[in-house]
């Protein structure tokens, strides 16, 4: 996808730290902002993904596990000085690991939390000093679908999205009078080639369509396109929304 029915001039030379973007969702947002002319930086705890993906386009790579807040907020630190600062955030790293109620252990629902959560909070204190004394910035958050449609046998990858529902709410609040706008991307079904290798059959996708108001498969380019306009000067007056991306499959 080459991302040339639109331009914005906004997004021209502008910074953009992407979270998980060596592969899936992540790594269409690095390809978009990048052929929009942003200078972007990712971040991703696959270095051979990540170092590949950089060297394709010219983004700047820094491998980190977002897990670990400490070496979190030391990547985001380096993102700044790599770019002379941040301008956009986008919070997209999650992993939506299936696991029935019974199964869930605390370590397993607290690393569920930290990667799907945590990080998206952490990451936006860290870059809201530098985004603060300039008097502008954007943060992107990424929710799901999943929590409104309290889809069973994923509970702590629910919770945490839904959790991500009242953090945007939050931020948008406190960090607008500094000029920072904060917005949430609630992406729906997403194909993606994780989606295909461990849930994908013919039946789940049948059954998507016929639930959705659209009726075909969205994919990465449709969640990159929004955060494109999120992230923009076109989308000025938003702060504190949430904007659905899943052809209509919350209206079933």
């Amino acid at each position: 996808m080459t991302y040339q029915s639109v331009a914005y001039r906004s997004l021209a030379a502008r910074r953009v730290l992407i979270t998980g973007g060596a592969s899936g969702i992540g790594e269409e947002m690095v390809r978009a902002f990048v052929a929009q002319g942003a200078a972007v930086a990712f971040l991703d705890i696959n270095e051979t993904a990540g170092q590949a993906l950089a060297a394709e386009t010219g983004a700047r790579f820094v491998a980190c596990d977002l897990t670990d807040i400490a070496a979190l907020r030391a990547s985001v630190a380096q993102v700044e000085s790599l770019l002379g600062g941040i301008d956009a955030l986008i919070n997209n790293a999650g992993k939506d690991d299936r696991q029935g109620m019974d199964e869930v252990e605390p370590e397993a629902w607290r690393r569920m939390l930290a990667f799907n959560l945590d990080h998206q909070f952490f990451a936006t204190q860290a870059v809201a000093p530098g985004m603060k004394a300039r008097g502008s910035g954007v943060v992107i958050l990424l929710g799901s679908i999943s929590w409104m449609r309290g889809m069973p046998g994923m509970v702590a990858y629910t919770t945490s999205k839904a959790a991500i529902n009242g953090l945007n709410r939050t931020l948008a609040r406190e960090l607008g009078p500094d000029g920072i706008r904060v917005n949430c991307i609630v992406p729906g079904a997403i194909l993606t080639e994780r989606q295909k290798a461990l849930w994908l059959t013919p039946e789940t996708n049948q059954r998507f369509i016929d639930q959705q108001a659209l009726k075909f498969r969205l994919d990465a380019t449709h969640i990159a396109r929004m955060a494109l306009f999120l992230a923009s000067d076109e989308s000025g007056g938003c702060t504190g929304a949430n904007f659905i991306v899943d052809a209509g499959l919350t209206q079933n």
